[in-house]
């Protein structure tokens, strides 16, 4: 008796790998064809030679791609997100902050309305980018709305 059941349990230990196993390959390949995705699209844009014209305080919708873990990524087929030019390095880089489209609550997170959307700016997930990830301005904000974000950004950030 004893050993049927562990034969039993042995049996559904395998199904339950199984299915494991299947859905984990299921995700891999579409992380796989979604990767594959990014890779043409970052190609399109490192081939990019036009200049963007972009300046601190402004809103543009940035092909931010697929990262790694809880680092913020783009969507959809241009793989973008709304990105606040924080600080202009060259004419080819910038210091930006991705937006999401949900207010947040936290200390990493400043409440902003973009282009009648109320949505958070995500003060940790700030970086550097190259200026050919630049799709499109969505809107320029107004000097005091950048300020305060300005502010809230070195508050977060200590210095």
């Amino acid at each position: 008796m004893l050993h049927e059941r562990l034969k039993k349990y042995e049996m559904d230990l395998l199904v339950w790998y199984g299915n494991i196993f299947s859905w984990y390959h299921a995700n891999m390949l579409k992380e796989m064809l979604s990767l594959l995705d990014w890779l043409r699209f970052k190609l399109f844009l490192r081939a990019k030679n036009s200049k963007v014209l972009f300046n601190e305080g402004e809103i543009w919708w940035c092909n931010v791609g697929i990262n790694i873990g809880s680092e913020i990524f783009g969507k959809g087929i241009e793989f973008a997100r709304p990105v606040l030019v924080l600080k202009k390095f060259t004419t080819w880089s910038f210091f930006g902050i991705p937006l999401t489209s949900r207010r947040k609550e936290g200390d990493w997170y400043v409440p902003i309305t973009c282009d009648g959307v109320e949505g958070s700016i995500i003060l940790n997930q700030a970086r550097n980018f190259d200026a050919r990830r630049l799709a499109e301005r969505i809107e320029i904000l107004k000097n005091a709305d950048f300020r305060e974000i300005k502010q809230a950004f070195i508050d977060f950030y200590g210095s």
